[in-house]
């Protein structure tokens, strides 16, 4: 989470934030605002750069949660679509992302797998 909230200030669209239950920290999201995707100034796009959940909370919903929560505020902010990225493999959170309804987009970006959420 140290590197991720050093990002944060160096990337002026990253957007952090600590999730809760209670007064307990449960998880850590930071999605990207905006972003130049294809360093072109062409294709920016908007979506969730890291999740991460206590493995006590797991299972218990946090997950949908934070990424709900960020597709509210893209959605608060105009976009139309939310992205993320994963590792592929059989232990990776793509089922998990398509459950939420995140559909593949073909793309590779890093060797992780694309995925895009249409929010309208």
């Amino acid at each position: 989470m140290v590197k991720s909230l050093a990002e944060a200030y160096v990337h002026p669209e990253a957007w952090p934030r600590l999730v809760l239950d209670g007064d307990t920290p449960v998880g850590f999201l930071m999605a990207f605002i905006d972003i130049d995707w294809d360093d072109k100034g062409v294709d920016f796009r908007s979506g969730l750069w890291r999740l991460n959940v206590t493995p006590e909370a797991q299972g218990r919903g946090v997950g949908r949660f934070a990424v709900e929560s960020v597709a509210a505020e893209l959605r608060r902010r105009g976009a139309t679509r939310m992205y993320v990225t994963w590792e592929p493999g059989d232990d990776g959170p793509e089922g998990f992302y398509r459950k939420l309804g995140f559909h593949l987009t073909g793309e590779i970006s890093g060797g992780q797998t694309v995925g895009v959420l249409d929010l309208v």
